[in-house]
């Protein structure tokens, strides 16, 4: 018998024995452990009236009210963060290590959520007219829909709920069918910091709880991180039933590496951001573009990088876990091939580690290809896994051409000495976060995280100022109180005087 996953929906766990299932896999070992229960439109709507009458409740709470819950749940979270980190690296593989540093991220936007009340102060302006005050504030928009991705089980959902929360909205978040759990740990933690029922729920699901969410009427917003093809069709939908919508999508990051850069450093930043977590980050570096003259250079000081790794059990101790799952790592994999077949050399092939860790796990050993063709779809395709790419330039120039000429804009790194290439690079690149000598520039929590192109839809990005102004709408209020000295009629168009 496995263990059953079900929804959290107005402050308890629910299951619904009919339902159909998915199964949920430990990658290190390739055992099932557990069954999570695919939600229907009825389950969907059940969380919605949770949600909607919860609601009124919420949003008229008092600042300090919010405050207090959620800093209790920060509390919580700090003490209580390794309980998390095993159940994340339990049901995504990644390792330990890795799984507590996803947390502390999502822990800085809880943190960064806790000064709401600056965030939405309105403002005042008195005598606009002759007796006229007019101010404006902030409210919350309503039931907040999450749909989040399995690469990240804690921090994405945190990138936006406690932002939400703050702003007085309810929250219903679909966590991924791959590793739902963490979704429910995060929601049974709100609960015991005095989160009201209703206020923030958890329904599991696959495609059908997705487009009931879209769907549904009284949902105000989307925010969803994914791959470009389903962030463009979430977009579509509910933007075409009247959402607000934030759909963060695909990337393939590039790093631009110049003739000056320190290749020690640069080694560093792409075995750690190319291998790290197997490569499944939106913000992984998937190709590195070098200068001819340093290439040979610095695939040899990446080699030697590469060689010490541990892949394996990441209760283990080791370096890298697994892929999340078998169809994916058999993905991942088939992309050696595909670039072979295009003329690019294998210098690593992930495909012969040994792990450390049981030998059914969906292992992937970090993988160096070199003289990746543009055409390629090992150079064109999202790979989301551990395949770290080198493509060749002659100049600086050539390198931000190619860049630039990508479909996705999400990120993109230039290492270099030189300050004027790299001024030029931040302001000439078509991406949305730039790192200059850092290999994964995803920005603190108060500024914000989103791309360019295709690696997002909507106008707005995740957490920072912007989170405040994608929960909340404003209103403007125009006042004039009661004087004797009136103006009496006038079917003029208003005036300011």
């Amino acid at each position: 018998m496995t263990n059953r996953i079900p929804h959290w929906i107005d402050g308890a766990r629910v299951d619904t024995p009919d339902r159909r299932t998915s199964a949920v896999f430990d990658p290190a070992t390739g055992v099932q452990s557990g069954s999570v229960v695919l939600a229907e439109t009825a389950d969907v709507d059940a969380a919605v009236r949770a949600a909607a009458l919860a609601f009124p409740a919420w949003r008229d709470l008092s600042i300090a009210g919010r405050q207090t819950i959620l800093f209790r749940f920060r509390e919580l979270l700090d003490a209580r963060k390794g309980e998390l980190a095993e159940i994340i690296t339990a049901e995504h593989g990644k390792v330990v290590s890795d799984a507590l540093g996803e947390i502390a991220r999502g822990q800085e936007v809880v943190e960064f959520a806790l000064g709401f009340p600056e965030a939405l102060k309105g403002d005042y302006s008195l005598n606009a007219s002759t007796g006229v005050d007019v101010y404006s504030f902030r409210q919350p928009i309503g039931i907040a829909a999450i749909i989040s991705p399995f690469n990240f089980p804690a921090m994405v959902p945190m990138w936006f709920f406690p932002v939400a929360l703050a702003s007085g909205n309810t929250v219903i978040l679909k966590p991924s069918e791959k590793d739902p759990s963490a979704a429910l740990w995060l929601a049974a933690l709100l609960h015991e910091a005095g989160l009201p029922a209703g206020v923030f729920n958890v329904v599991q699901g696959d495609k059908v709880a997705v487009d009931a969410l879209l769907e549904h009427p009284e949902v105000a917003s989307i925010s969803f991180v994914g791959s470009t093809p389903i962030a463009r069709y979430i977009y579509e939908t509910a933007a075409g039933h009247g959402k607000r919508v934030q759909a963060l999508g695909g990337a393939k990051n590039h790093m631009l590496v110049l003739p000056d850069a320190d290749l020690d450093q640069v080694a560093d930043a792409a075995v750690n951001a190319g291998f790290g977590s197997a490569g499944e980050r939106c913000m992984a570096i998937s190709v590195a573009v070098v200068v001819e003259a340093v290439a040979d250079d610095l695939i040899e000081k990446v080699t030697s990088r590469m060689r010490p790794l541990r892949i394996g059990d990441g209760r283990r101790d080791c370096d890298m876990g697994p892929l999340v799952t078998r169809e994916h790592r058999d993905r991942v994999a088939s992309y050696i091939d595909i670039a072979a077949a295009d003329g690019a050399e294998v210098v690593v092939d992930g495909r012969e580690v040994e792990p450390d860790g049981d030998p059914n796990g969906f292992w992937l050993g970090p993988t160096l290809l070199d003289r990746v063709p543009t055409t390629s779809r090992a150079y064109t395709d999202e790979i989301f896994g551990p395949v770290l790419s080198i493509v060749r330039v002659d100049s600086y120039e050539t390198g931000v051409e190619l860049i630039n000429a990508s479909a996705f804009g999400n990120g993109a790194a230039i290492f270099t000495n030189d300050g004027g290439a790299a001024r030029r690079f931040q302001y000439e690149i078509e991406a949305g976060m730039i790192g200059v000598n850092v290999p994964i520039p995803v920005p603190v929590a108060y500024h914000s995280f989103g791309g360019w192109k295709a690696s997002a839809f909507g106008d707005t990005k995740a957490y920072g100022r912007e989170g405040f102004r994608f929960f909340t709408r404003e209103k403007a209020v125009t006042t004039r109180w009661p004087d004797p000295s009136h103006g009496g009629i006038n079917l003029g168009f208003p005036q300011n005087a």
